[in-house]
């Protein structure tokens, strides 16, 4: 029994893609599904922390990763990453949609030039994303594609209003993906992450001295994630384990989504937020 839920879990031979996997959850991401034995590709713009996150997991894991620069705003660069990985891995059996950006503003202060980076960063990459490597995986005989969400998915923020709107149409894209693709064995899904300890996240909680404590005490753990935490549900999405699992989302948010006391004030998270 330990040998077949060991293999269930294995990522051996397969060739995962995770945008925006040079920092933060992205690179938690990479590294999770490395230390399963996935070859991992690191999609990212900042092509220097590409490079150390690439030195940390062939030394950590052992694995092949390559680095691919792309800009989710272009089409060409999505189709140019795909192609590179074809040529180099010969397949993609796994693609994490993580890369996404954020606006920070009221909405009436918000411009349509941000509003539409905004969107088209987050949601319109994820869907160019996911429509390029479709046709590779099919012709595998099946994949993983996981999506990222976020709180934002659920909540509404007076300061984000793109990026919730973003985030909230990654679930629907997530359920129409699924089902769309079901007949071709390709599983859908959408995790959607609570408050990390990021980079990000600390910007935050420096801009707040508040804001760590009261995140906390709105979250049934009583704590932030670490991202390491976030791995078990992405090497659960993309290997054998969840094969019959499509169009879901996973929160993985220590329990605050489903948190009365979440409910006693309008949610309004701080300008920067753990994507």
């Amino acid at each position: 029994m330990n040998a077949n839920i060991k293999d269930l879990f294995s990522l051996e031979g397969r060739v995962a893609i995770v945008t925006g996997g040079n920092g933060g959850i992205g690179k938690a991401f990479a590294c999770a599904l490395a230390s399963k034995g996935a070859s991992i590709v690191v999609a990212a713009r900042n092509q220097t922390k590409t490079a150390q996150t690439i030195k940390e997991i062939k030394k950590n894991y052992g694995t092949r990763v390559l680095g691919t620069e792309v800009d989710l705003l272009h089409e060409e660069q999505i189709d140019a990453m795909v192609k590179k990985v074809l040529e180099d891995f010969g397949r993609i059996d796994i693609l994490v949609n993580n890369a996404g950006i954020a606006e920070g503003k009221k909405p009436q202060d918000v411009s349509i030039n941000e509003w539409d980076r905004v969107l088209n960063t987050n949601l319109r990459g994820t869907f160019l994303c996911s429509r390029a490597v479709y046709p590779h995986m099919k012709a595998k005989g099946g994949g993983k594609i996981i999506n990222i969400g976020s709180m934002a998915s659920i909540f509404g923020s007076a300061l984000l209003s793109a990026y919730s709107a973003s985030k909230g149409g990654i679930v629907q894209l997530t359920k129409s993906l699924a089902v769309a693709w079901a007949p071709d064995n390709i599983q859908v899904n959408v995790i959607l992450p609570g408050w990390y300890k990021t980079n990000l996240g600390e910007e935050a909680r420096k801009a707040d001295t508040t804001h760590e404590s009261r995140i906390a005490s709105l979250t049934p753990m009583g704590r932030w994630g670490e991202t390491h935490e976030l791995g078990g549900a992405a090497i659960f999405l993309a290997s054998h384990a969840s094969d019959f699992v499509t169009g879901v989302e996973l929160p993985v948010d220590g329990g605050y989504s489903i948190c009365l006391n979440g409910m006693d004030g309008p949610f309004s998270p701080p300008i920067v937020v753990s994507k």
